[in-house]
């Protein structure tokens, strides 16, 4: 009997876990609206439509994002917080719960072709 609570109380816990780990990712989710509005203020101006007025050849399109390593919630959101070259940082700017969702955004508006 003692070792059949056992199993159940390990089976349990581990269903505790999995539970939380699933609700708690899901607390963290991008919001794609207000990833769009936070696009529409801070970055429309040089990559509208997905594009680059600056450096035509490093746009946010899936084409480019993936020939240079920047088709990843991680990447994209990495470069958003520190900058690089002509791509200025918004660590300051922006909260890192805005990063993620500019990201996202951006992630998702890739793999539609900015349409």
């Amino acid at each position: 009997m003692k070792k059949q609570l056992n199993k159940l109380i390990k089976l349990l816990l581990i269903t505790c876990l999995s539970l939380t780990s699933i609700f708690t990712s899901s607390a963290y989710a991008a919001d794609l609206v207000n990833g769009a509005q936070i696009f529409e203020v801070h970055c429309v101006g040089c990559h509208i439509n997905g594009g680059n007025i600056v450096r035509r050849g490093k746009t946010l399109k899936k084409k480019a994002l993936k020939k240079y390593g920047m088709d990843s919630l991680e990447a994209i959101s990495s470069i958003v917080t520190n900058g690089k070259n002509n791509m200025s940082a918004y660590k300051d700017r922006l909260t890192p719960e805005q990063i993620q969702d500019v990201a996202a955004y951006v992630l998702e508006q890739s793999a539609k072709d900015w349409r």
